[in-house]
């Protein structure tokens, strides 16, 4: 199989076979769920909001649902947010059982991260003035930490908690107000992180790596968690961060700027820089130049490592240095190790994907429930794309052996010839 460019990742087209088992595939996806429903109303209502969030609606707001699934009001959709009795956390497991099913594969990686919500006023669950990245600036949202399963067959999120400012865990007020549950306490972004992981591999999963950015590689508990777990990771550290090498700790910012001056530790002269692909985007293998410093070993007295990895630009290779904290298998390469951490951007792509065409962020709600119900059935709708769109890239098969790589690359993109709107509207949604 072909290593997945950013367009591929996209939708693209599927036979007509997987067109007429659209219908079935989404009343699976309602039975799958059922049991988290104790009245048959709300199955069929949970039914309803998914096939709304996979519609045309360039909003997906509770009348323009409303109107989709044929009701006069968006009462009934509003309901099974707020007020009715059913299981989202139930739901949420079922995802990802579901994600796996149709995603699984060996070379997988868990990808952390949040996104940020703009909202007006200071009524919804969570809000505040914060840094959002979906603005790239402090705007007034809420902001959500998520967890996505990405492989060569697509990516899709398994897990999701709102992040709950201090001064909102200590305000009781608010917190009934917005029915946040008495056990919720603030949590770190780290810390919120590590639950949902701890959840995935306590269920079974298994990846290759777990990957995410400085918010959750500067903080060492993370760490500390994943290797405890045996859990390989490539997580990036920020100017302010530490890393212990031989009997004292070395500031992230310092051994950058000692890269800059061209300082070289002499053990690491043999290999020096190499230039690597971190994966394929829109316009080819992504290259930087990659350099690795050993870091003190993990407790495991055999069969992992620690590194310190450093990604150079090729074009500004005097300012644009990013490093990484490693814990990986014994013997693992250091194109190994540079793959897993271009992998992140998948994250954007499902953030991307979710937000724009199932209605991640267009919800109404402002209570804890709320929000978490909503995310919870939108991402199962944007997984239900990615398991179709997953069948598809099967159903094309492998390509034909001995044709070069370029005619390859190229005939792969030329096959991502349309939307996922145009995808959709062939399924008249």
């Amino acid at each position: 199989m072909l290593p997945l460019t950013k367009e591929d990742v996209m939708p693209h087209m599927l036979d007509r076979k997987l067109v007429r088992s659209w219908t079935e595939e989404l009343d699976a996806v309602g039975e799958r769920i059922a049991p988290c429903f104790a009245r048959a109303d709300l199955r069929a209502r949970a039914r309803s909001y998914l096939h709304g969030l996979l519609c045309r609606a360039e909003r997906k707001n509770g009348w323009q649902l409303a109107e989709v699934v044929g009701d006069a009001t968006p009462y009934g959709l509003q309901h099974l947010l707020g007020r009715a009795k059913w299981d989202a956390d139930g739901a949420r497991d079922e995802l990802r059982e579901y994600v796996l099913e149709h995603l699984a594969s060996g070379e997988a990686v868990l990808v952390v991260d949040e996104t940020g919500f703009l909202k007006k006023g200071n009524n919804s669950a969570g809000v505040k003035r914060q840094y959002s990245g979906t603005a790239g600036r402090v705007e007034n949202c809420q902001v959500g930490v998520f967890l996505a399963y990405a492989s060569e067959r697509g990516q899709a999120f398994i897990d999701r908690e709102l992040y709950l400012p201090e001064e909102w865990a200590r305000d009781e007020q608010r917190r009934k107000r917005t029915g946040v549950p008495e056990e919720i306490e603030m949590r770190t972004k780290p810390e919120l992180a590590r639950e949902m992981l701890g959840r995935a591999l306590d269920a079974g999963l298994r990846v290759a790596w777990v990957v995410a950015d400085s918010v959750y590689g500067d903080t060492r508990r993370l760490g500390m968690f994943l290797e405890e777990r045996e859990q390989p990771y490539v997580l990036a550290l920020s100017g302010k961060a530490y890393v212990w090498a031989g009997f004292r700790q070395h500031r992230i910012s310092e051994v950058l700027q000692s890269l800059r001056q061209g300082e070289l530790p002499s053990e690491e002269e043999e290999e020096g820089w190499r230039r690597l692909s971190a994966g394929e985007g829109s316009k080819g293998p992504r290259f930087y130049d990659w350099l690795r410093l050993p870091l003190n070993p993990p407790l495991q007295e055999e069969g992992f490592e620690r590194w310190l990895v450093v990604r150079r630009s090729i074009e500004d290779p005097d300012k644009l240095l990013t490093a990484y904290t490693v814990f990986a298998p014994e013997g693992a390469t250091l194109g190994q190790l540079a793959k897993a951490a271009g992998s992140r951007w998948r994250v954007e792509i499902g953030f991307e994907e979710a937000k724009g065409e199932v209605g991640l962020a267009h919800y109404e709600v402002r209570s804890w429930h709320g929000w978490h119900r909503h995310i919870t059935l939108a991402l199962f709708a944007h997984a239900f794309l990615a398991a179709l769109r997953a069948a598809g890239r099967q159903e094309e098969g492998p390509p034909e052996k001995g044709a070069p790589e370029e005619e390859e690359t190229a005939a792969a993109a030329a096959e991502v010839s349309e939307s996922l709107s145009a995808f959709k509207r062939k399924r008249g949604l």
